[in-house]
């Protein structure tokens, strides 16, 4: 399995983005409400970031010649490494997509929408640099 490369992760974050951008736009122009990330997103992706580099470590310390490395583990914790930094690609390009939106309208039903969606960005960034670092120890 070869490392994640910054294309690929510039690519479905690209898909998030319009992806949420359209999808936000055809809810609205049915007449529907928008979706709005609630709260518990941002924390679970933040909280999965620093088990899956938890995860890693004991990986990193073998590798540097303290212990026995099981190669099982260290393939599963690299898969789960690389599936945390492009589903973090994507979830920051939903939340770049929501806040676009929200940020373009012309009446702005508050702040809350747009700061859940920034958090919802920044806690998928967490998650996509955890995956990155776990996958390079």
């Amino acid at each position: 399995m070869s490392r994640t490369r910054a294309t690929s992760l510039i690519a479905v974050g690209v898909v998030g983005l319009v992806a949420s951008f359209l999808i936000e736009l055809a809810l609205v122009s049915v007449g529907r409400s928008t979706i709005v990330p609630p709260i518990s997103l941002p924390i679970t992706l933040i909280g999965v970031a620093v088990v899956v580099v938890a995860v890693a470590w004991p990986v990193r310390k073998a590798v540097k010649g303290r212990g026995r490395v099981d190669p099982f583990r260290a393939m599963r914790i690299a898969a789960l490494a690389k599936a945390c930094s492009l589903s973090g690609a994507i979830v920051v390009g939903f939340g770049a997509g929501v806040a676009a939106f929200l940020l373009t309208r012309s009446v702005i039903g508050g702040a809350e929408p747009i700061l859940l969606s920034i958090a919802t960005f920044v806690g998928a960034g967490i998650l996509l640099a955890g995956g990155l670092i776990a996958e390079r120890f």
